[in-house]
C-alpha cells in the first residue's frame, strides 16, 4: 500500500512541471489612498471574476470564503473556488475546493502582475492572514490574491481537529516531556486521523507537492501570464518547492522567516531556537540597564531549563471565561517552548527569566497558558495538511537520533529529556508513526536552483526559523537578495515597518530593492523589573 501511494506521488513529481503563517501588525504607508482599480488577466477582465477551465481545474467566481474572524480588508474583495483533484495522480478521482480572496490594488493604475501570498503553518488558512498582508500596505500597487491551501479552514474538505488543539491547551497542565504526555499527544493525533479517514479523505494527498500544484493551476485558472509570490513561515518551504516544480509565470518570490524544503524538520528548530536566544540575548547585553539588572542571562535561561526539568514548577493562571484557574506546570521542555514563542514580546523576556529565577513563574505561565487557550488557538489549524507535510516530508529524512544531535549542537547543557523534542514540534516521529503517510520521494529534499529575483527575508530574534536558513536558501538563488531585520521575530512582515518598506520596494523593483532602512532599525527597551 505505502509503495503504491509513494510511487503514485513520485510519479506526479516528474510530471506536474511539464505540465504547465498572535503579533500586532505596524501599519507601513499612509497616503496611499485613492480609487481601487482592478488589474486585468489576458482576456481584458478583471482578475477573478471569468470563470474558466484549465486541465482538471476549474475557477468559478462566488461569495467570498468563510473566515473564524471578520476580515475588513476582504471588504470589496473578488473571491471565488478553485476546483483541483485531491490526487493528481488519481484519474477521475476526488475533487476538492479551495477558497480563492482577490484584493484590489489600492492604485488607479495597479501592475498587471498581482501578488500570490502563501500561508504559514503548515495548516493555516491565507484567507484568514488577509488582514495581515493589507494591513502591511502588500496591496499599494498590485492586487493581492489568498487562496486556502487544500485542507485548511476555508477549503473543502477542512482537515482542522480540535481535538488536538484542545489537548495541546490541556498539555499546559502536564509534565511537557513526560511519557505519560507523549501517550496522551499520539492519542489524540490518531483520533484526529481516525476522524479524516473515517470522511474519506486521502490524508496522503496533503503536501506540498499538491499544494504546488495547486497554486500553479490557479494561475492559469485566473488566466495570469505572470505575478509574484510571498510566502511566509511554512508558506517559503512551499514558495521554494513551487519555485523548483512550477517555475513558469513566477515574476519573482519573496519568502520571510525561511524553512528550507531541504533542511525543513524538527533538528533544524534547535539551531533557529539558539540563534533567536541568542538574537535577544545580545541585545539586551548591548544596554547597560538591561546588562545592569539581567547580568549572565543566557547562563541563567539555561541553569533554569536544567533546574525545572528534573523539579517542575506549577502556577494558576486566570484565563478569560473560565470559572477555575488552570495550573501550569513548568518543565525544562516547556521553558523552552515558551522562549521559542516569546521572542514576538521580547521587551519582557529578560524580566520573565529574572523572576522565574527569583521563585516567581507567574508571568511565564500566564503567557505559556493564555496564549493555548486563546479562541484563536482552537479550530483553526489544518491538522490533516500540517501531517500530511510533517510525516511525509520532514520526519521520513530527519530521524530522532538527528533531533536529540542537533539539539546538543545547539544546547550542550539541555537534558536529554528536553532535547529529544524539536521545539514546537513535541512527540513528532511518534505521531508520524501513528498518521501514517508514505514518505515523498528523496528527490523531494533537493535544494531549490533558480534564477527568479528573491527576497529572502529573516528576523534577527527568529527562534522558528533561524535568520541562517535564509542564506542556506540563498545559496542556489542566483538572484536573491538577502536581507536580516534586525530585533525582529518569526515573520518580519508582520511587526516591523521595515520589513514591510523593503518587500514593496522588491515587488516593484524585484533585483534592486530598498533595503536601507535596516540601518535605522532599533533595539526594544527592555523592561527593567524593581
Amino acid at each position: 500500500m505505502m509503495s503504491t501511494r509513494a510511487s503514485r506521488r513520485r510519479h506526479v513529481v516528474r510530471r506536474l512541471p511539464a505540465t504547465l503563517a498572535a503579533v500586532a501588525i505596524g501599519s507601513l504607508v499612509t497616503g496611499l489612498l485613492g480609487t481601487s482599480a482592478q488589474a486585468e488577466p489576458r482576456d481584458g477582465a478583471p482578475v477573478g471574476t471569468v470563470a474558466r477551465t484549465v486541465g482538471e481545474a476549474r475557477f468559478v467566481p462566488g461569495p467570498c470564503p468563510r473566515t473564524a474572524d471578520p476580515i475588513p480588508a476582504l471588504e470589496g474583495a473578488r473571491c471565488g473556488t478553485l476546483t483541483v483533484p485531491e490526487d493528481r495522480g488519481r484519474r477521475h478521482g476526488r475533487k476538492i475546493t479551495l477558497g480563492v480572496a482577490i484584493v484590489p490594488a489600492l492604485t488607479s493604475t495597479p501592475a498587471s502582475d498581482p501578488i500570490v501570498w502563501f500561508a504559514g503553518g503548515p495548516g493555516d488558512d491565507a484567507v484568514g492572514e488577509a488582514q495581515m498582508a493589507i494591513d502591511g500596505g502588500l496591496n499599494r500597487h498590485r492586487d493581492v490574491i489568498f487562496m486556502s491551501q487544500r485542507g485548511t479552514y476555508s477549503a473543502d474538505p477542512v482537515l482542522t481537529c480540535p481535538n488536538i488543539d484542545e489537548f495541546n491547551a490541556r498539555v499546559t497542565s502536564l509534565v511537557f516531556g513526560a511519557r505519560s504526555t507523549e501517550r496522551l499527544h499520539v492519542e489524540a493525533t490518531r483520533t484526529c486521523r481516525q476522524q479524516l479517514a473515517g470522511r474519506s479523505v486521502d490524508l496522503a494527498a496533503y503536501n506540498s507537492t499538491e499544494s504546488a500544484a495547486d497554486y500553479a493551476d490557479l494561475r492559469r485558472a485566473l488566466g495570469l501570464a505572470k505575478w509574484n509570490v510571498f510566502g511566509i513561515s511554512y508558506g517559503t518551504d512551499l514558495a521554494l518547492t513551487y519555485m523548483r516544480e512550477h517555475p513558469q509565470g513566477i515574476r519573482s518570490v519573496g519568502i520571510d522567516g525561511v524553512l528550507p524544503p531541504s533542511l525543513a524538520g524538527p533538528s533544524l528548530t534547535w539551531s533557529s531556537a539558539r540563534e533567536g536566544f541568542d538574537g535577544l540575548f545580545r541585545a539586551c547585553a548591548q544596554q547597560p540597564a538591561c546588562a545592569g539588572r539581567y547580568p549572565q542571562l543566557p547562563a541563567t535561561f539555561e541553569r533554569l531549563v536544567r533546574e525545572l526539568e528534573a523539579r517542575p514548577v506549577t502556577a494558576n493562571v486566570t484565563i478569560p471565561e473560565r470559572p477555575t484557574p488552570v495550573k501550569a506546570v513548568l518543565d525544562g521542555g516547556a521553558l523552552v517552548n515558551w522562549m521559542t514563542s516569546a521572542t514576538h514580546v521580547a521587551a519582557g523576556v529578560p524580566r520573565s527569566i529574572d523572576e522565574l529565577a527569583q521563585g516567581n513563574p507567574q508571568r511565564i505561565a500566564d503567557q505559556w497558558v493564555n496564549g493555548k487557550y486563546s479562541p484563536q488557538a482552537i479550530g483553526r489549524l489544518s491538522h490533516g495538511l500540517a501531517y500530511g507535510v510533517f510525516c511525509s516530508e520532514w520526519t521520513p529524512f530527519d530521524s530522532e537520533a538527528d533531533v536529540i544531535r542537533a539539539g546538543r549542537r545547539a544546547f550542550p547543557s539541555f537534558p536529554r529529556s528536553v532535547l529529544a523534542n524539536g521545539p514546537q514540534l513535541p512527540f513528532l516521529h511518534a505521531d508520524c508513526r501513528a498518521w501514517d503517510v508514505p514518505p515523498a520521494p528523496r528527490s523531494f529534499r533537493e535544494v531549490t536552483r533558480s534564477k527568479i529575483p528573491t527576497l529572502v527575508m529573516s528576523g534577527g530574534f527568529d527562534s522558528q526559523t533561524g535568520a541562517s536558513n535564509g542564506a542556506y536558501a540563498a545559496r542556489t538563488l542566483s538572484r536573491a537578495t538577502v536581507v536580516t531585520v534586525p530585533y525582529t521575530a518569526h515573520v518580519t512582515f508582520a511587526a516591523s515597518p521595515c520589513a514591510q518598506a523593503i518587500t514593496l520596494s522588491f515587488f516593484d523593483s524585484p533585483t534592486g530593492p530598498d533595503t536601507g532602512c535596516i540601518a535605522g532599525v532599533q533595539p526594544p527597551q527592555f523592561e527593567i523589573g524593581p
